[in-house]
Parts: C-alpha cells; sequence; structure tokens
C-alpha cells in the first residue's frame, strides 16, 4: 500500500465514494505487482504461518520441490513438510519448526523426471511483520535455490585439474608400449630371415615348431601390448561421478556388513568405530565403495604377505574408523600388514606402480582420482614391518556442516 492510500485508509469516514474507489484500485494495482515479482523471482518461496502452513507460494518454488498434491489446494490445512514428496527435506522443515529454529539452511539432492540430479540449497528465515513501531513474527520464509550449475562447475575444474597430471602417465605408457613393440619386431625379423634363407637354399620352409616358437612370442607380446593400452584408458578416462548427499557411515557399514565373510575367512580381526553424526556429503557411493574394496584387498593382501606362516587364528587386523574435525569427515583405514618404506610410500598413487606380482598399479592411481574428485584428500603413513594407514579427508558441505551444528553433533558453532 502507498503512502498514499495509508493516509487515505485513515480517513475512511470522511471519502467520497469515489476517493473509496480510487484507493481500493490502487490497492489492487500494488498487489498485482508485488504478486508478479513474486511470481517472477528465479528463487523459490514458500510463506508458512506460525505453524508451517502454506500462505504462498510461487512458481520457481513449484518447480524445485516434489509435491505430493497440487500446493494450493494445501493452503493453511496441514504443515508444509507433509506435502513436500521428499524425505529429507520434509524431515529438515519439522526439524526447524519443532525446535523453533530460524536463519537455517541446509543443502538437498533431488531427482528430477529425467532421472538426472538436482542441488538445492534451502533457506529458513524469519516472517517478521512491522506494526505499531513493534515487529511481531507471523511464520517464516522458505527459500529454495538451485545450485546445480555451480556444483558441476566445480565439478568439471576437478576433472580439468586431473588431466594436467595425464602427461606423465602418457611418458610412462609410452615407455612400457616401446619394449613389446621392440620384441615383436625382432622376432618378425627373425622369422623373414629364416624364411628367406630356405627359400634361397634347398627352397624348403623351416619346421612348424621352428616358426610357431616365433608366433608364440609374437602373440604373447601382443597380448601384453593390449593389457597396457587397456589399463592406461582405464586409468585416464574421465570419472562419471554421480554427485548426490549422501551419508559415508551408511555406505561403510554397508560395506563391513558384506565383507565381513572374507574376513572371517582370512582370520583377519575388523574393529570399526564410525563417527555418531548423520553427516552428509557430496559423494557418488559407488566410487566411494570402490575406493573402500581397493583400500581392503591392499590390507588383505598385506596382512596375508606377513602372516603367512602364524599359526595363530587371528592373523591380522584392519581397523576402520570416522570422525568429524571442524568442516571435514576424516576416515582412517589401517592394517597391521607388512607396511611399506619410505620409497614405496612416495610411489602408492602412481599410475602401473605395484609391489604385487599380479598387480596392475592402477587401483590406489584410480582411488587418489576418486577421492580428488570429491574435492578431497588422501595420505598414508607406514612403518615396514608394522602396518600402513590411510587417511581420507572429505569436505563436509557449507550447509550441511550448519545442520550439524543445529542437531549438536559435535561440530563448532553458536
Amino acid at each position: 500500500m502507498t503512502d498514499f492510500s495509508r493516509r487515505v485508509s485513515q480517513k475512511l469516514d470522511k471519502l467520497t465514494p469515489l476517493q473509496i474507489q480510487q484507493l481500493v484500485e490502487d490497492c489492487y494495482s500494488q498487489t498485482e505487482i508485488f504478486n508478479s515479482i513474486f511470481q517472477s523471482l528465479p528463487s523459490g518461496l514458500i510463506i508458512v504461518d506460525e505453524n508451517f502452513c502454506l500462505m504462498k507460494i510461487n512458481k520457481a518454488a513449484e518447480r524445485y520441490l516434489p509435491f505430493k498434491s497440487n500446493p494450493e489446494e494445501a493452503k493453511e490445512k496441514s504443515p508444509v513438510w507433509n506435502i513436500i514428496d521428499d524425505e529429507e527435506i520434509a524431515r529438515f522443515l519439522q526439524n526447524a519448526f519443532e525446535a523453533d529454529k530460524t536463519n537455517i539452511s541446509n543443502e538437498f539432492t533431488v531427482a528430477t523426471t529425467g532421472g538426472s540430479v538436482r542441488f538445492l540449497d534451502l533457506y529458513v528465515t524469519p516472517l517478521v511483520q512491522n506494526q505499531n513501531q513493534n515487529k511481531n513474527l507471523i511464520g517464516s520464509i522458505i527459500r529454495i535455490d538451485d545450485v546445480t550449475e555451480k556444483r558441476n562447475q566445480e565439478v568439471l575444474l576437478h576433472r580439468m585439474e586431473t588431466l594436467a597430471g595425464l602427461t606423465n602417465v602418457a611418458a610412462s605408457v609410452a615407455h612400457e608400449i616401446k619394449n613389446p613393440l621392440g620384441a615383436i619386431s625382432i622376432h618378425i625379423q627373425l622369422m623373414q630371415k629364416a624364411l628367406r634363407k630356405k627359400r634361397e637354399g634347398d627352397g624348403m620352409l623351416p619346421p612348424p615348431k621352428y616358426s610357431e616358437d616365433y608366433l608364440d612370442v609374437i602373440t604373447q607380446e601382443i597380448e601384453r601390448l593390449n593389457k597396457i593400452v587397456v589399463d592406461f584408458l582405464m586409468a585416464v578416462r574421465p570419472i562419471s561421478a554421480k554427485l548426490e548427499l549422501v551419508n559415508p557411515n551408511k555406505i561403510l557399514e554397508d560395506f563391513i556388513s558384506f565383507f565381513m565373510p572374507e574376513f572371517n575367512e582370512k582370520h583377519i580381526k575388523l574393529q570399526s568405530e564410525l563417527c555418531g553424526c548423520d553427516v552428509r556429503l557430496l559423494l557418488d557411493a559407488k566410487l566411494f565403495r570402490e575406493v573402500i574394496v581397493n583400500l581392503s584387498q591392499n590390507a588383505i593382501s598385506a596382512i596375508s604377505k606377513k602372516f603367512d606362516d602364524d599359526e595363530e587364528r587371528i592373523k591380522g587386523s584392519i581397523s576402520i574408523k570416522s570422525r568429524i574435525e571442524s568442516d571435514r569427515y576424516i576416515l582412517t583405514f589401517a592394517d597391521d600388514g607388512t607396511g611399506m618404506d619410505e620409497e614405496t610410500c612416495s610411489r602408492v598413487f602412481e599410475p602401473y606402480f605395484t609391489t604385487k606380482s599380479n598387480g596392475t598399479g592402477l587401483g590406489m592411481a584410480m582411488s587418489y582420482k576418486i577421492i580428488k574428485e570429491f574435492s578431497g584428500d588422501i595420505s598414508l603413513s607406514s612403518e615396514l614391518g608394522e602396518g600402513t594407514t590411510f587417511t581420507i579427508s572429505l569436505p563436509v558441505p557449507q550447509m550441511e556442516r550448519k545442520l550439524l551444528e543445529f542437531k549438536d553433533c559435535g561440530l563448532s558453532g553458536e
């Protein structure tokens, strides 16, 4: 309402019918303008009353959030979380209401009808009405921002950083390819020379076995060359990570349950101590599990090698622990296997470097790439004959940190 309308409304009893009509038209015009602005905003807005019942919603909010029913039909009937068809978002809003929290936010992932993932930031702020120089809380404003493009740009940046390291890998592959190519060339030349000598002499070709010996070597070298190329393609291919907000502890629990029979079979004692926080990180669950599997296989190999002749039933142990430290999720994966010397430790994450007779040297290199894709870090400490500890550090998203503070999960905060 304009200042003119406000002044006029205070003197309604003295207004003529024409003036009253002008006042109503002015109010209607102002309402239409504000409604047009409200509906045109790129951010989604949901206005709720003190009981979190829906009062008003714009088109962007309807487009971003999944609803069980038409929001317009649910106005002022029940709390807004009852009509949102996403369990985590609904629980966040209900917790905000029940804990009487304002100025809180969190980030969520929502699947679209096309199968892609959309990243949304939700902010809950108080709705205050100024009346007679007093500020009265009459509800809350829920703002929804689509940050999918921002997240995709972050992923693209990490991939570009990864490509910068491919020069060294390409050089290593070129060196590996030269050896089998040289062997193939030499044995073909030997066959050509032998055949030419025979034809120039008695015209008789060499016995089949004589030729087959060379052909067998050539075949083996071709297979070796093919394996090098396949491994190279696997090492340099871009990681197609589908990042979503997931609970890493849940992935670890499922992994432990699945691998426990193998640990028991090899008489390896597993100790796990996961933090109690319901933290969610931007991860690809499948790729994160791949990293854990690689660490487990390396640990099992190191333990088996150390305790191969040990007659004790428990031949070794693996420890998996997680904790929240400042704004990072820290995961430690330790074993009491053979351990590594300083030189080996410095090369663990290099492509094609392996201490196993049948290893490809790509497992830990891929693990390193995956953790970097998650904007994290992975390091190790090891002592020869004592064991190895891998430490993975992953960032806790800002919205998730605020939620942890909100849930009193031990993070520092106001």
